[in-house]
């Protein structure tokens, strides 16, 4: 999170951080250093208009009207710390080479400076160099006369060392831009606890004996000036007693731990100092001012322009918290303006929800950063085997292939090391990254925490659209290794000794398992969907791919399809079954390995609809083939698009007119069934034709289980089918007819139903099936 804290210019932490226009932060201090000169007869854009100037962008340091209020007062120009252009000079970088620096003159003197950014100092910001005084006058004589000078017939802009955009400075100068509380808040936070915890840890920093066996260290009692050796009490007198060849060494008191370092305990303006060698304007809120603040009670926010009003508004066109006096009198009357803590809860609820893709970002950037390091020592690993294995074979070849060992081992390092040089630089990039993902995190987590909502609502709307671009960084295929860990290097030595000089890799070797795209995978009723793909960083070449699939009750795999798609799907399959499935990919080589098991599942109940290519010509659906009627008088077969061969369905056909007491047919049959007679007359149809008074399973053109109840307008008709117990049972108006059993129920049997142009029914199909059944009776052969 420190690279957060920095500011762009000195690249210290921030001190009296203001907010540029563009939304950026700088030290009020630097703002002075960077703040530029603009002649009277060069048009400026006013403060809240920003414009890129590209690589000219004034960025450098030129007096001007008062960049603040406090460097308005003569005193400030020509006290101690020089004037507000001499405060300038530091950042310059003093001597140096005349074609890096920035000059304050044109030919024409109008003290206009330019923009070079330069990678000599933090950020590649520039400052402008101290304006050296005309000849034969003191230099505050030359500070006053440029400062009043400028004032008469200048202005000011300031240009952003980050985004490289400038605005223009009003009669307030640099205070007219807001302070960053919040970020001046948690550099202070940051600053006292780095500094308490390495006072923890020089505190703990206690000399121990170097010769004690007791755990731990007893500390030390005296050192042996001439021995250079720790030791306690005990073991100074065991092992440097004060008699013999150790009568004449000094022993001192050990030195005690030393202090932390003096910049932990400056204030936070005298540990980072000014960002320029020359003294620039002070202000009564300057370093001094920070320290003295740090440790006092932060302030409630005021207005700025009305000093003794509290915000309360938040003014949404312009984005910025405002006071009841501003809606009144001010330039906001007209705005809308929304309750400041409202749009203090909307705007921390937005960075935390922007927050959230950053961090699962993060998390991944973690998980990839183990996975290459995972794949470095695969590399590595391989590597070794690769050779390992080559040195073996050639060494079978001494004579022969002498020569050629050494061509090959250099092809296996080259390979290994631009596998190597491929990850170290991707784990690199990844976690430049990654450290400023996280510190950007941490950064906004902090902000979260302040109970500023003004504050929070200066930062928000920038901090959010950084957010939103860190997580678009991470874009598609960044978090994939881009090398594989796999060598594609085969030797093969089973070649004559007369082709030893040709030997070489073999490139072809056996396609890898392909990878099932499980996103893709799914089911719909009876059939299933398989997608698949190759690994990534394959070179072998696929002539095709094998898929198998098992029965659904667990046996054996079967080939199913057999080609070069990597989509397939696979119907007529049985419902409520369990499927597994796997793929394997081939090539002149031979056969790869399989692909990883997929278990699919197929639907508990049959969702389906009549099929108009396999009924009658006289048949007539509709209501997206889901009711059906005819234009004959005599009966017509249609067929349903759903096929089963094992399980328990149920499905139900409203009668939705009747008339003139026809002898509709309802059952299962073979996709074979003969379509322009009434279902059941053939061997390929099982069914219950019914009248108004009764009903009759057919079989054959047999006619057998009379039962009273018929059928009319309205009317439910149910059909069961369990391929379980071989039974069909039918159902009217909830009334149970049957059950009747099959004599032979092998193959695949579809729904069925024959009607003429007197009957009409709708389908309904996906139904629970009913309980408590009946025993069956036997329905024909």
């Amino acid at each position: 999170m420190e690279e957060e804290l920095k500011c762009p210019v000195c690249g210290s932490l921030f001190r009296e951080p203001i907010i540029l226009p563009c939304s950026h932060n700088v030290c009020l201090p630097c703002a002075r250093t960077i703040a530029v000169q603009t002649p009277d007869g060069e048009p400026h854009l006013p403060q809240p208009l920003l414009h890129s100037r590209g690589s000219g962008l004034p960025a450098g340091a030129a007096a001007a009207p008062p960049l603040d209020h406090d460097a308005a007062a003569g005193p400030a120009c020509s006290g101690g710390g020089g004037s507000a252009a001499g405060g300038l000079g530091g950042g310059a970088g003093g001597g140096g080479d005349h074609a890096d620096k920035l000059s304050l003159y044109s030919e024409t003197d109008s003290g206009y400076g330019s923009y070079t950014p330069s990678l000599k100092s933090p950020n590649g910001v520039r400052v402008l160099p101290m304006v050296p005084a005309p000849p034969g006058s003191s230099a505050a004589a030359a500070r006053g006369a440029a400062c009043s000078s400028l004032s008469s017939s200048s202005s000011s802009s300031i240009t952003c060392p980050q985004c490289h955009r400038s605005a223009s400075l009003d009669h307030r100068g640099l205070r007219g831009f807001q302070r960053n509380r919040l970020l001046e808040a948690i550099v202070q936070r940051y600053q006292q606890g780095r500094g308490a915890a390495q006072g923890a840890s020089a505190a703990s920093a206690v000399a121990i004996c170097q010769l004690c066996d007791r755990t731990p260290p007893e500390p030390a009692a005296t050192l042996c000036e001439q021995c250079d050796v720790l030791y306690c009490a005990a073991c100074q007198l065991k092992c440097h007693p004060s008699r013999g060849p150790f009568a004449k060494h000094r022993l001192v008191q050990p030195p005690p731990p030393s202090a932390p370092a003096e910049a932990n305990s400056a204030s936070p303006g005298a540990a980072q100092g000014a960002p320029s060698g020359g003294g620039g304007c002070k202000s009564p809120g300057g370093a001094g001012a920070g320290a003295a603040g740090g440790s006092a009670a932060r302030k409630f926010p005021t207005c700025p322009e009305h000093e003794m009003e509290n915000y309360s508004m938040y003014c949404v066109s312009c984005r910025t918290p405002v006071c009841y006096l501003c809606l009144e009198e001010g330039r906001h009357g007209k705005h809308e303006v929304k309750p400041l803590g409202a749009m203090w809860k909307q705007h921390k609820a937005q960075l935390s929800q922007a927050l959230n893709g950053v961090s699962d970002k993060a998390k991944e950037a973690k998980e990839f950063l183990v996975q290459l390091k995972n794949i470095l020592q695969q590399v590595q690993e391989n590597g070794l085997d690769y050779e390992a294995c080559l040195v073996a074979q050639c060494d079978a070849l001494v004579d022969a292939l002498t020569r050629q060992k050494a061509k090959l081992l250099t092809k296996v390092t080259k390979e290994r090391e631009h596998k190597l040089k491929m990850v170290w630089d991707q784990i690199n990039h990844c976690t430049l990254k990654l450290r400023q993902s996280t510190g950007l995190m941490e950064y906004c987590l902090e902000v979260i925490k302040e109970n500023d909502p003004s504050g929070f609502l200066q930062i928000s709307d920038a901090l959010i659209k950084r957010v939103q671009v860190s997580q678009e960084q991470w874009v598609k295929g960044a978090l994939e290794p881009k090398v594989s860990a796999e060598f594609d290097l085969t030797l093969d030595s089973e070649p004559l000794l007369q082709a030893i000089h040709q030997l070489d890799f073999i490139q072809m070797k056996l396609p890898p398992g392909p990878l099932l795209q499980l996103e893709k995978c799914c089911t719909h009723n009876n059939s299933v969907t398989l997608a698949w793909r190759m690994p990534p960083f394959t070179h072998s070449p696929v002539d095709g791919y094998i898929l198998e699939l098992d029965d659904g009750d667990g046996g054996q795999f079967r080939e199913v399809y057999v080609g070069k798609e990597t989509l397939c799907t696979i119907d007529g399959l049985h419902f409520n079954s369990t499927y597994n499935a796997r793929v394997k990919a081939f090539n002149s080589s031979g056969v790869g390995p399989y692909s990883k098991t997929v278990v699919l599942q197929t639907s508990d109940v049959a969702w389906f609809t009549f099929d108009p290519n396999s009924g009658h010509r006289d048949i007539i659906l509709s209501n997206d083939n889901q009711t059906a009627t005819c234009s004959s008088y005599d009966d017509r077969v249609v067929l349903g698009t759903a096929a089963f061969s094992k399980g328990v369905h149920y499905w139900e056909l409203h009668v939705d007119r009747y008339d003139n007491h026809p002898d509709p047919a309802f059952g299962v049959a073979r996709a074979s069934v003969v379509k322009d007679m009434m279902l059941g007359k053939d061997d390929k149809a099982w069914a219950m034709y019914v009248d108004n008074n009764r009903s009759w399973f057919m079989h054959c053109n047999s006619h057998t289980n009379r039962t009273e109840g018929g059928v009319c307008k309205g009317a439910t008709v149910g059909v069961l089918l369990d391929l379980n117990k071989h039974t069909l049972t039918f159902f009217i108006n909830g009334q149970q007819q049957g059950p009747t059993a099959f004599s032979h129920v092998d193959g695949v049997f579809m729904p069925a139903l024959s009607l003429n142009r007197n009957v009409q029914v709708t389908l309904h199909t996906g139904l629970e099936v009913p309980t408590n059944l009946g025993r069956p009776k036997l329905l024909g052969n």
